[in-house]
């Protein structure tokens, strides 16, 4: 079967929260800890994610290293647009999260319109996975405005926060499998509560102890989290290799 995206698969998931930890403390290093703006660490996101997304267009058939720099690459990036949207903009997290939700709407209304269809695998058209992409990245960067929202604006600490959002995934998860609700709806609503359950821990991995976190800093949070990608996305390529293999 032709496609060029993941199946959605527990370890999907597994991945998709590791990337949205590695997103948000990666957009912070580049912001904060080399202190170079948010309007720089924007330009920078910016020109991986199109320097990524590039090659994954490109690309013939779904390959899993592409794929996840991608969406790592949509992590980051949504950090930096949800922290200008705030700190340079001043909108505030209320108001970016509105303005990125009406973002996201637009984008699956126009991907619906025109091809009928909002399923998420599998996609082969180059036309349908941009708006794909389009969605992740308005998904990923409402995920981060909300959870900053929850911690700036609600005083949320950032464990508190992060349990916030995973009963939020909870309840969707229960929909999912004991009721008909139309699961392409549940699937949006989980990929864009699981960035602000990435971000909170990611939070709480690198800021203060006075502050609720480990304190453990940008730099040694992103580390860590890059290895726990590697090994997964290791993981998801050996099993996909097993797959076509067998069939």
């Amino acid at each position: 079967m032709l496609n060029k995206v993941a199946a959605i698969t527990l370890l999907f998931w597994i991945m998709k929260i590791v990337a949205t930890t590695l997103g948000e403390t990666l957009g912070d290093f580049f912001s904060m800890t080399l202190n170079i703006g948010y309007l720089a660490a924007l330009v920078i996101t910016l020109i991986f994610f199109l320097v990524v997304l590039g090659i994954q267009l490109m690309s013939k058939k779904y390959v899993t290293a592409f794929y996840w720099l991608v969406i790592i690459a949509t992590t980051t990036l949504g950090t930096e647009i949800s922290d200008f949207i705030d700190r340079s903009l001043h909108l505030g997290y209320a108001m970016g999260s509105a303005l990125l939700l009406a973002c996201l709407i637009m984008t699956l209304w126009l991907w619906f319109k025109k091809f009928k269809s909002l399923a998420v695998y599998p996609i082969a058209d180059k036309n349908k996975e941009v708006y794909y992409w389009l969605a992740v990245l308005f998904s990923n960067s409402l995920g981060t405005a909300f959870g900053d929202y929850l911690s700036d604006n609600m005083g949320l600490s950032y464990m508190t926060g992060a349990m916030v959002t995973a009963g939020i995934i909870l309840i969707v998860v229960g929909l999912h499998y004991f009721t008909k609700i139309n699961h392409i709806i549940l699937f949006w609503i989980a990929f864009v509560f699981t960035r602000p359950f990435g971000a909170t821990f990611g939070d709480f991995l690198t800021k203060p102890i006075a502050k609720g976190g480990l304190d453990l800093g940008t730099m040694v949070a992103s580390a860590v989290a890059i290895v726990i990608m590697l090994v997964l996305i290791l993981i998801a390529h050996m099993r996909l290799n097993k797959a076509n293999f067998d069939s």
